[in-house]
């Protein structure tokens, strides 16, 4: 939907983007939810049309447009597929950003231009079994030796973690200083000692390749530390903002597709004698669904707006993720629940679109933490 906030090119874009998508994206949802990943060829044709480095500089290959990207995760839901969407948002919306506002020149140089490019895909590895909400409970120790690093530890739900080429690593640097103890480090995965030791079963999300990892003695070099030594806490905190804005866009995106298709089934299908469209029940379903969807994209496009003023959006983009993860979730509820007993069927896309809606309140921070972080800014 059109906003003050894209300018007509962004709008263009938009539109082509949509066609991409269908095109090229869709019709291997089915394929690619079976094998449990996008083919790499995919991030490759990609790269090579510019679409990962959108937010990007250009002495990088990106375009310098982060509306355009904006645009792109909105579109995403088209593809059919939500694991599809989160492989792609994981490379370029949120390992790649670390390193482009944390690294050094030689790091930009090194993943950047390859990441941007499609040649090389990377993966944000924080969460771990015993630590997810709680960033600063994570157990990966990283020592010094010398001028370089030993790393033990594990990871796990991390997207593109079964296939990436690098990855934007949390660790613990000093033990004894909790949140503030924690640093950064960028790492090639072809490093000796780094391990995927499982391939994640999900519930949704199916095409995207989530994974456990393990780190035995990984011995990394000094110039892998991404950013200040113990200031990683900060730097995820401060990148989260962006995340959550993707996140947002991708609910609203996939609540829209979701609605469009409900109406088009609702119009066609008949019952007592009439598309069930005409039963008021019907049409008040959809005139909800409507409002919802559009004070979503409202309040994220807001948060969008402080954050290209140079804000920091912080509680505006924990409610943006907030709300619109909930809602997504209500909106498809409602859209299977219009198909019927043919929604609960896996030919009918609601299907898919029900069990990949409900990661939004959990991915990127939980529905509980964005309450907290919200209430603690309130001065609660």
């Amino acid at each position: 939907m059109s906003s003050d906030l894209f300018q007509p090119e962004h709008e263009v874009f938009r539109q082509t983007i949509r066609e991409y998508i269908i095109k090229e994206l869709a019709p291997h949802a089915d394929e690619w939810e079976e094998a449990g990943e996008v083919p790499r060829e995919v991030f490759k044709h990609m790269g090579d049309l510019g679409y990962l480095g959108m937010r990007y500089p250009e002495e990088y290959g990106g375009g310098d447009d982060i509306l355009s990207e904006a645009v792109f995760h909105e579109e995403l839901a088209y593809c059919l597929s939500g694991g599809v969407g989160a492989d792609l948002g994981a490379h370029m919306a949120i390992s790649m950003p670390h390193i482009l506002t944390y690294g050094t020149g030689e790091q930009k140089r090194k993943y950047l231009i390859p990441g941007i490019k499609g040649e090389w895909i990377g993966c944000l590895a924080i969460t771990e079994p015993d630590a997810g909400s709680d960033v600063a409970g994570i157990k990966t120790r990283a020592v010094r030796e010398g001028d370089d690093w030993v790393i033990n530890g594990s990871k796990t739900f991390i997207t593109n973690g079964a296939r990436c080429d690098f990855m934007v690593l949390a660790a613990k640097t000093d033990t004894q200083k909790g949140h503030s103890g924690i640093s950064m480090f960028v790492v090639d995965t072809s490093t000796p000692g780094f391990e995927v030791t499982r391939k994640l079963d999900k519930l949704g999300w199916r095409a995207s390749s989530t994974a456990e990892m393990a780190f035995t003695d990984m011995l990394v070099p000094g110039d892998a530390l991404l950013g200040e030594e113990n200031k990683g806490f900060f730097q995820i905190m401060g990148m989260f903002v962006w995340e959550r804005m993707t996140l947002a866009l991708g609910a609203i995106g996939g609540a829209q597709l979701s609605m469009e298709a409900a109406l088009s089934y609702a119009k066609q299908r008949q019952a007592f004698g009439k598309p069930i469209s005409k039963f008021q029940v019907i049409a008040h379903y959809f005139a909800d669904m409507a409002t919802k969807i559009e004070a979503g994209r409202q309040l994220t496009y807001y948060v969008l707006k402080l954050y290209l003023e140079g804000k920091n959006p912080i509680k505006e983009a924990s409610m943006a993720k907030l709300f619109c993860g909930r809602m997504a979730c209500e909106v498809v509820d409602t859209c299977l629940q219009i198909h019927g007993g043919y929604g609960y069927m896996e030919e009918y896309p609601v299907a898919r679109a029900y069990r990949d809606i409900r990661l939004m309140p959990i991915g990127g921070g939980t529905d509980e933490i964005m309450r907290e972080i919200i209430s603690r800014m309130m001065g609660l």
